[in-house]
């Protein structure tokens, strides 16, 4: 590491954090004005407004938009460095193209790191809290009954429970079904389950047929304790959550929802791999802005800002529309995730072995 490194690094990270604080705060501005009058008609607290929605507000916007602040922050550093003859002189020096990507990747490094705990750790416990504000005092999107629910809790055993209630922990008019390569060996039906602790649930008035080959076996009863491998706050997860756990949980919960079998994990998948996807696309960005703005240019660095701004929302356009693709059965998560990536490194490697020419 040289001066001449350091020099770069602090170009790069310095206009990377200036231009985050100069947008987000005044994406706040237009935030709390637009949301003034719901705070005042709630008297909603005012440390609640800084601590449960403001705070948690500016590392989820960070994250998400930072694509676009490392293209831009690049594109307009460098671009001052090559009108200002600064990168002829480097060369000149003996510092060839590779050498001077060198600290631009170091700081799409640090840049990297910080995206994976921001979008790992962070932002995902922060969310909890803005939820749950937005849900008190803006709009109430959650609910305590669940109705129609199917899943596999485990690999041969369906559940279905026609209505549940989270708060009491009932359910009503629910099914067991067990099967054996394909083959109904056990069914259970029953009035009511309930939801004792420790995976350990109760029926009441149950119906239970268990078939052997031509064979039928039937018991009824008032009162049957099972053990299912679920509880009831699962029945509730919705894809909105899975922004809420933290990398390690998303990926246990994916691998617990594939041991079931369940087929309904796609959007928690692409939340996974978009994390990575989001927090590698920092290089990428890096050597994408580094090859269009080395060159100096007689009209200034507005051309190379506007075509910068252009390429990030069409990298973040393609994001969200690869993300719909997934869901809807057109491509796996992992594809959907990565693609962006892939089509902009695409773009940057011929880009980049021109401009080190």
């Amino acid at each position: 590491m040289k001066r001449l490194d350091w020099y770069i690094i602090k170009k790069f990270l310095g206009t990377f954090f200036f231009s985050i604080v100069l947008i987000l705060s005044i994406a706040i501005v237009f935030d709390l004005t637009e949301k003034m009058d719901d705070f005042f008609e709630n008297q909603v607290p005012l440390r609640e407004i800084l601590l449960d929605y403001y705070l948690p507000f500016i590392p989820y916007y960070m994250n998400m938009f930072s694509s676009l602040f490392i293209f831009i922050s690049v594109i307009f550093f460098t671009s001052k460095l090559a009108g200002n003859s600064e990168i002829i002189a480097m060369q000149a020096a003996g510092m060839s193209y590779h050498r001077l990507m060198l600290p631009y990747f170091l700081s799409a490094f640090v840049l990297f790191v910080l995206s994976v705990i921001l979008g790992g750790w962070v932002i995902p416990k922060s969310s909890e809290r803005m939820l749950h504000f937005t849900d008190q005092y803006l709009e109430h999107f959650t609910t305590e009954n669940a109705r129609n629910i199917q899943m596999e809790v485990e690999p041969g055993t369906i559940l279905h429970i026609e209505s549940f209630q989270r708060r009491a922990g009932i359910g009503y008019r629910c099914s067991i079904e067990k099967f054996e390569d394909k083959t109904l060996v056990m069914r259970i039906t029953a009035d009511r389950i309930y939801y004792d602790s420790l995976e350990n649930w109760h029926l009441d008035t149950y119906t239970q047929r268990e078939f052997t080959g031509m064979h039928e076996t039937l018991e009824r009863g008032a009162r049957k304790d099972i053990t299912l491998p679920i509880i009831p706050d699962e029945l509730f997860i919705t894809a909105q959550q899975a922004k809420q756990m933290t990398t390690p949980e998303l990926r246990h919960y994916i691998a617990r929802q594939q041991q079931r079998g369940s087929s309904n994990v796609k959007a928690f998948e692409v939340e996974y791999h978009k994390r990575w996807a989001s927090a590698v696309g920092a290089f990428i960005m890096t050597l994408l802005g580094v090859t269009m703005s080395s060159r100096r240019m007689r009209r200034g660095m507005g051309k190379n800002l506007g075509i910068g701004i252009i390429l990030t929302a069409a990298y973040i356009l393609f994001s969200t529309v690869s993300t719909t693709f997934s869901v809807n059965n057109v491509m796996s998560p992992f594809m959907a995730a990565w693609l962006p990536n892939f089509v902009f490194l695409a773009i940057s490697i011929p880009l980049y072995r021109q401009a080190s020419k």
